[in-house]
Parts: structure tokens; sequence; C-alpha cells
């Protein structure tokens, strides 16, 4: 193939929206991880610590929807976390089948001091852009999530339903 047609093709190919956005979600978890680094937190540990925080004592099931993960996922960000004693999982009180989890208090301590490295990973992020770029493409990404959830390989439903 010349120089010029494959320079076409992958041209095409760094154009496309999904290289992009799976290029833009690389470098976001990349820098996150960097600001997080003292506390060895990811960004699924941390949404997990999130919203665990906000409704304590939700179930697996319903912690993988409020973040979109599937269920292998969430269970294996809850392994870790509960390895390093920030999460508790015990059966639910309404049924034993189903499993519970909740932070510890070391959970709700690591989660605090995450706040600030957190914030400066959003800011580092959006740097490159203007204030107004920034809040355009916040619209823009929960514009796009929002009309094609339902092509989503794991269910996105927020605690309280959407």
């Amino acid at each position: 193939m010349p120089a010029s047609k494959t320079t076409a093709t992958l041209a095409r190919l760094y154009a496309r929206p999904g290289f992009l956005l799976r290029r833009a979600h690389q470098i976001s978890a990349a820098v996150f991880e960097d600001e997080c680094r003292s506390l060895a937190l990811t960004p699924a540990q941390f949404g997990v610590l999130t919203v665990l925080k906000s409704h304590p004592g939700l179930g697996q099931s319903s912690l993988a929807r409020a973040l979109g993960f599937d269920k292998v996922t969430v269970l294996r960000v809850l392994r870790g976390l509960e390895a390093r004693g920030f999460v508790a999982r015990e059966p639910a009180p309404d049924n034993k089948r189903n499993v519970s989890v909740a932070l510890t208090p070391g959970g709700l301590d690591v989660l605090t001091q995450a706040q600030k490295p957190a914030e400066r990973a959003y800011k580092r992020l959006l740097a490159p852009l203007s204030k107004t770029q920034q809040e355009e493409l916040v619209v823009l990404l929960q514009l796009l999530t929002g009309e094609l959830e339902d092509d989503a390989r794991a269910a996105f439903v927020p605690p309280g339903g959407r």
C-alpha cells in the first residue's frame, strides 16, 4: 500500500469518535491514577467509594448499575477494596442471597483524602480546553451517553432510578 494511502487510512482511524473516546478514557485514567498515586486508588475504586458514601448498604448489583459496570468488574473492584479494608460485604438483611456493601471507616478516610487529588485530576484533564469548551464537552458527553445508553453492554441506573 502506498505511503499516502496508509497515512489516509490511519488518519481516518485516528479521527473516529470511538478511537478518540477510548484514548481520552486512557488519558483520563492515567491522569487520575497519577494524581491519586499516594493513595493507590483507581478511578473505578474512587467511583465505588463515592457511590457507597451516598448509598451505604447498596447491593452489589445496584452498585454495578450505578457505575455502569458489569457484575464481574464490580466484583473485582470490591475484592480489591475489601482486601485493603475499605469496604465490607455482607448478606443483605432483606435477602440473604444478595450482598450489601458499605464503606468502612478506612474507606471513608481514603475517600476523604482522595477528594483533592481527584479534583486536581479533573482540572488537569480539562486544562487544554477553555471554560466554555469544558462545559460544552461535558454537555456533549452527557448527551452522547444518555442517547446511546441502551446500546451499552452494562446498564447504568443511578441509585434511586433515572
